[in-house]
């Protein structure tokens, strides 16, 4: 049976798919007993690509040149056809001919849309000043065996789409851009962390002991020690153990791995970046990041006004700074000042529904922290610094000289969703071991019963960490951001998909 173009609408039924599986293992077969096996091919001599040629035409005119791609679509006229290639690039129109081609034209018409070649001709516009390429040669280089989705309708169920995103990139053009748009904003990152003097480095990811944060790491075995060993769920720990050890700038873009739930702004994969400088605090770290998002978004965007969902973000204006207790009040109406007992503010919370999740154990910073979730996050649109954030939930950040029940930490937030996370580091190792006892007392509590203090890393700081500014972000939330897209799926190439039992 013959199959239908790219550009023509398939809906065939399971048998028909079948069939056409047959139809194309039989066409490999004869190729393969008339020796010309096209997965035996080592390497085309390509010379150029789709966009270039069609960008520059003037140089390429009548120029010979090689091309290579899939192909995607073609239309056979008897002695003459046009194809079109897919290349890294973009497409481009090839004109073949039995006259040009010879015995190699009727090969042609017995390609598959989906199979890879190579074309050799030169560059010249059709009558309808397409610029094409005019095959004077063509080599098949791989057999495709499986039919491509069509053509104009694409592939646009979301499950199949993560599950086989080399099947997407193809019939979605577009989905590339955004993958070429990420490349460019790691590389961004790193440029301007190198620029100001950061070092980059890397931490081990397998790692030995559950530390007595609230996420969840993955869990496995290290056969030849003969211990558990953990999945990283964070980078920081090792990174100041870095500045004990002397380096003052360090960063890392790291991998992280989370074993919990997911949705539009979580996969249990991801990306981060964090940095630790000497020296400074969560003031330098503030300074930071605003200057950082917005070089970045002008080096890949063009422009510090970029559109996310239909909402315009303008990250080159100052960005607006209020304290945990200042957003609460101008948002929930209520005042931290005012609550003179952990009884009373609970009494607030209860008053205005809002769900404190330590119940009657709940301090003034667990209902501030209530608050906060329940009637500012989702007002934060524009770039946004929260700062100075209770003790409760800041393990690892210094607390604030003028006020010990609050820390110098500070959270960013654009579009009401969390960014990244910085701290003036707590550098105290009396202080930060009683919370990470706290900490791992609280985990076990819920059923973490693996989760231990990370004595190598008070150790550390009993030798003495300088007093430092730290800040770690999400990458896969910052080119959601710059790519104006909804879901952490459509920016990571291969998320986390549940497997399909197949028969």
């Amino acid at each position: 049976m013959e199959e239908k173009n790219l550009n023509t609408v398939e809906t065939a039924t399971e048998p028909d798919l079948n069939e056409i599986l047959k139809v194309r293992r039989a066409k490999l077969e004869e190729l393969q007993k008339a020796g010309k096996n096209p997965f035996e091919k080592v390497r085309y001599d390509r010379t150029a690509y789709s966009a270039d040629i069609k960008n520059d035409y003037a140089a390429y005119e009548g120029k010979t040149v090689g091309i290579a791609g899939r192909l995607i679509s073609k239309r056979v006229m008897g002695k003459a056809s046009f194809a079109v290639i897919l290349d890294g690039k973009g497409t481009i129109q090839c004109y073949l001919s039995v006259n040009d081609l010879g015995d190699d034209y009727a090969a042609f018409k017995d390609y598959d849309i989906g199979d890879i070649v190579g074309i050799t001709g030169f560059v010249f516009k059709t009558r309808t000043e397409e610029v094409s390429v005019h095959a004077k040669e063509i080599e098949l280089l791989s057999k495709s065996l499986l039919p491509l989705p069509e053509k104009y309708h694409g592939l646009k169920d979301e499950d199949t789409r993560y599950r086989q995103r080399e099947i997407d990139l193809i019939a979605n053009p577009e989905v590339k851009e955004t993958f070429i748009a990420r490349s460019k904003i790691m590389k961004a990152i790193r440029n301007y962390l190198d620029n100001v003097g950061y070092l980059e480095v890397d931490t081990p990811v397998l790692q030995p002991l559950e530390i007595g944060s609230s996420a969840r790491p993955f869990k496995t075995f290290h056969n030849a020690l003969g211990i558990d060993m953990y999945l990283r769920i964070e980078t920081e720990l090792y990174l100041k153990r870095l500045i004990v050890g002397g380096f003052d700038k360090v960063y890392e873009v790291g991998r992280i791995f989370r074993n919990e739930g997911m949705d539009k702004s979580h996969n249990p994969e991801f990306t981060t970046v964090e940095m630790y400088q000497a020296y400074s605090d969560y003031h330098d770290m503030m300074d930071l990041i605003e200057d950082m998002y917005r070089t970045i978004a002008r080096e890949v965007c063009g422009t510090d006004k970029i559109t996310y969902q239909g909402v315009e973000i303008d990250m080159g204006k100052e960005w607006e700074r209020l304290t945990m207790v200042e957003a609460v009040k101008k948002y929930a109406g209520v005042d931290y000042n005012d609550w003179k007992t952990d009884e009373e503010a609970r009494e607030v919370a209860k008053k205005m529904n809002v769900e404190v999740e330590e119940g009657d154990e709940a301090t003034k910073g667990h209902v501030l922290i209530a608050f906060f979730d329940a009637f500012v996050e989702e007002k934060l649109i524009q770039p946004t610094i929260i700062y100075d954030y209770p003790v409760e939930n800041s393990p690892l950040a210094k607390r604030k000289p003028s006020n010990p029940a609050f820390t110098e930490r500070f959270e960013y937030f654009i579009y009401a969703r969390e960014m990244g996370n910085a701290f003036s580091e707590l550098n105290d190792p009396i202080d930060q071991r009683e919370r990470f006892v706290k900490q791992v007392q609280a985990k076990r509590a819920k059923g973490g019963n693996d989760a231990q203090v990370d004595e190598d890393f008070v150790t550390a700081l009993e030798y003495g960490l300088p007093p430092t500014g730290g800040l770690g972000f999400g990458v896969d939330r910052l080119v959601m951001l710059l790519t104006d897209s909804s879901s952490i799926r459509d920016v990571i190439l291969f998320p986390t998909m549940k497997p399909i039992k197949k028969q």
